[in-house]
């Protein structure tokens, strides 16, 4: 039985990458299916819901980010019955789903653009010198000489959100899940749809237009008009019982835009990329959790915090190894809010680096030489030959075996067991999950925070070991801890005073 509206304002929620996750059917891709036989692995794990990246009919151009239809399941994940009932056997379990809505484009397979319906499209006579996040140019020309665009792959057209038809599409859509069960929809885009009028020039000669984090304004990103969305949206979601909610993916240029995202007629949370993005030191991570508790301020919602997910390199890689990724963690879930993990990280899995140009697949690498597939490789769940897996859509590193599922379950130390014992601790703890944090002083390569009632928790990014000021039972540690009771490099400390 599922209660509490308010669930999304402290949840762990999980992204599943469902093509990566599992495999029921043994093809080589994961399904809904695979998703379902492991809710046991999740509800162990302790989260609170799901996020489903997108599993609707796709070519799979951007690796199902391109919807040719919004109200079906893509046959290679399975049917809407296998959706149906990963929904109900998800929240049986006391776990809620979330999926992805892609609101900004399309699918060129999608059957308005198969028809020409052009008005439900951006098309013009001329393309301006708007550029591709991808790379290249954002506008491809058809037979007859228009150009349409696409701020993505050319497969990817953008939809006119001008369009009553348009609008009037995607809030049946949202009706459609809703009445599926869904608890929620994490907005890919959100700071989309809208453009300037008039699709002025960007007009910058040198380097690339726009960033996914940067500080400059285009005319094709966070425009105005896009919070009128979101304020057709709300009240679809609050007609429904149990605390329906959406989280946008919105890449804006400063928190105080971030802010106009969130409240209680628009969405109810934002993702905080600026805590993934941060460095490993304290100095870094301070300066970002006190950016992100000061944004959440503005709006009176919590903020929500994340290391790693499908567009940017795991963090085990980018913060420099398994010890830092394990002290990043501990940190991140002692904050207050929400937190979002990615599908492998619990099994402390690194980037893939070496994977062979020819079986790369996502359309950045394609068009710039970026690649998002090193994130993207399927999870080990076994040790034997194959972890799990048969002819894998994407090749599994072999020394992947010491890292599976199976190999860690009965580890205490294992990465996985860290983040089974931190959930735990989150759930029943009463300074965790919601509230506020009191900054201690510390040296300037520790960050030290306390939780009330009593939670002490201390980040050590220096070089050596670094002796705690303050005294108590240690709840958890990310790493062994020094006999003499200093606190090692790299580590993140629990401590209960």
């Amino acid at each position: 039985m599922l209660g509490n509206d308010d669930w999304w304002r402290d949840a762990v929620v999980y992204q599943v990458y469902p093509r990566s996750f599992a495999d029921a059917n043994g093809d080589g891709v994961g399904d809904l299916a695979g998703v379902r036989e492991r809710l046991d692995y999740l509800s162990e794990l302790g989260v609170d819901a799901i996020w489903l990246s997108p599993f609707y009919t796709s070519p799979m151009a951007d690796g199902g980010y391109d919807v040719a239809d919004y109200r079906d399941v893509d046959p290679m994940f399975g049917s809407l019955a296998d959706f149906d009932a990963l929904v109900a056997d998800a929240h049986a379990k006391g776990i809620r789903v979330i999926v992805d809505l892609v609101p900004n484009h399309s699918s060129d397979q999608h059957p308005w653009f198969k028809a020409g319906l052009r008005d439900r499209y951006v098309f013009r006579d001329r393309p301006n010198d708007w550029e591709s996040i991808f790379g290249g140019p954002a506008w491809t020309q058809v037979e007859d000489g228009q150009w349409y665009l696409h701020l993505f792959a050319p497969e990817q057209p953008d939809l006119n959100w001008d369009n009553p038809e348009v609008r009037a599409e995607f809030r049946d859509i949202l009706r459609f899940w809703l009445d599926r069960g869904v608890d929620g929809f994490r907005i890919d885009v959100a700071h989309g749809m809208i453009k300037a009028a008039g699709l002025p020039d960007v007009g910058q000669k040198e380097g690339p237009q726009a960033e996914m984090l940067g500080d400059e304004q285009v005319p094709y990103f966070d425009q105005d008009g896009v919070h009128d969305i979101y304020r057709e949206w709300r009240p679809i979601l609050d007609s429904y019982p149990g605390g329906r909610m959406a989280v946008a993916e919105a890449w804006v240029s400063s928190p105080e835009r971030l802010a106009r995202y969130v409240g209680p007629d628009e969405l109810h949370q934002a993702f905080n990329f600026e805590f993934m993005m941060a460095d490993f030191h304290a100095k870094s991570f301070r300066n970002v959790i006190e950016k992100s508790l000061k944004e959440a301020e503005l709006v009176g919602a919590p903020t929500t915090w994340v290391l790693s997910n499908h567009d940017k390199p795991r963090h085990v890689t980018r913060h420099g190894g398994l010890a830092r990724a394990r002290a990043a963690t501990l940190l991140m879930l002692a904050l207050p809010g929400s937190a979002y993990l990615y599908n492998g990280e619990e099994l402390g899995l690194p980037e893939v680096l070496d994977l062979p140009d020819e079986l790369r697949q996502d359309p950045a690498f394609r068009r710039r030489g970026d690649s998002r597939d090193g994130c993207r490789v399927p999870l080990p769940w076994i040790s034997a030959e194959g972890l799990g897996w048969r002819d894998p859509w994407l090749p599994i590193p072999a020394e992947w075996s010491a890292l599976s599922a199976e190999a860690q379950e009965d580890d205490p130390a294992s990465t996985l067991n860290l983040y089974r014992a931190a959930l735990k601790l989150r759930k029943r703890h009463p300074a965790l999950g919601g509230g506020t944090l009191t900054w201690l002083d510390s040296p300037k390569d520790v960050l030290a925070i306390e939780r009330d009632p009593g939670l002490v928790v201390v980040l050590n990014t220096g070089e050596e070991p670094v002796r705690l000021d303050v005294a108590g039972e240690v709840l958890l540690s990310s790493g062994p801890l020094a006999a003499d009771g200093t606190l090692p490099p790299d580590t993140t400390i629990w401590l209960q005073r």
